[in-house]
């Protein structure tokens, strides 16, 4: 079984930026990775999660491209995220997670100026379901769900692909498996599908699949009751074009990979996580804009 999910991870691996007219940013990239979420016994955790991205760099295919090509100059975006996860036994769970997007739009006005715009909104609410009732010790499991169109998508001053939400509801279906190497040394492997089903005003996000691979190595303990241990990732990503009248077909869609190293720490029942992911490939349609590094950092509570 593990053979099979980190063939099919390896097969996702190509990740791209977040586009330059819009979100098609790539936010589902914030889904996947670190095995600090993955559920490891019956109960619960709650955590707070804030992603960062600035997408300042025009790009169209894999190379750098003139600004004077893209009439967006730049979109610089904050996702707040609480999420609550409970496994009611060994082999069934569920998750929600409700994001607070703040996002700066700066772009090119009608008389050739340029504009700023800032707006902030609740993004679409994630409702998942998980089954990890594959082996007694949960290592692998599925989560199915859907993406719930709560997000604005109709902010006046934003271009279609660039709104807080997508107006779609889309289904999620991914998967997960972790193991060890040796008594410090394991690996996670992680992948999503983000497909819209229903779509608002002429839009419709093109598909999206993200997946991760990494390696946790146990650093030992700094106070006696703790544990840091420092990570490795190749988290990778595609999105097909987005499609519909208010779509910008030839300017959306992209393909990526990144490199992420990072740090859990753990107290008690307490984690905190935080990393850095910077893009080693890219390949983009069109013009967009691209962000040269991406962060997270999360708090989360177990019980």
């Amino acid at each position: 079984m593990s053979k099979r999910l980190l063939l099919s991870a390896l097969s996702l691996l190509a990740f791209l930026p977040g586009t330059a007219l819009a979100c098609a940013c790539g936010c589902g990239v914030f889904d996947v990775g670190t095995g600090a979420m993955m559920p490891t016994d019956a109960g619960g955790s709650v955590w707070l999660e804030y992603n960062y991205m600035d997408q300042n760099m025009n790009r169209s295919g894999t190379k750098a491209s003139d600004p004077a090509n893209n009439g967006d100059r730049g979109i610089t975006s904050s996702f707040i995220t609480a999420g609550g996860q409970y496994m009611f036994n060994r082999a069934w769970g569920a998750e929600v997670e409700v994001p607070y997007w703040t996002r700066s739009f700066n772009t090119t006005g009608d008389a050739g100026n340029y504009v700023s715009f800032h707006h902030a909104s609740w993004g679409d609410v994630r409702v998942r379901g998980i089954y990890s009732g594959f082996s007694e010790d949960m290592s692998t499991g599925i989560t199915y769900g859907l993406k719930l169109p709560t997000g604005d998508s109709r902010y006046a001053h934003f271009d279609r692909d660039t709104q807080i939400g997508t107006g779609s509801t889309d289904w999620l279906l991914g998967a997960y498996h972790r193991g060890a190497v040796t008594k410090d040394f394991s690996w996670f492997v992680n992948g999503q599908w983000d497909h819209a089903f229903t779509v608002r005003d002429h839009y419709r996000p093109g598909d999206e699949w993200d997946a991760a691979l990494g390696s946790y190595y146990d650093a030992g303990s700094l106070a006696g009751n703790d544990k840091i241990s420092p990570l490795l990732q190749l988290v990778g990503s595609t999105r097909s074009p987005d499609v519909g009248m208010n779509a910008m077909p030839d300017d959306s869609g992209y393909t990526r990979l990144m490199i992420s190293p990072g740090v859990e720490y753990r107290v008690n029942m307490v984690k905190l996580y935080a990393d850095v992911k910077v893009p080693i490939y890219q390949n983009v349609n069109g013009n967009q804009l691209v962000a040269p590094v991406l962060t997270k950092l999360a708090v989360g509570y177990d019980f």
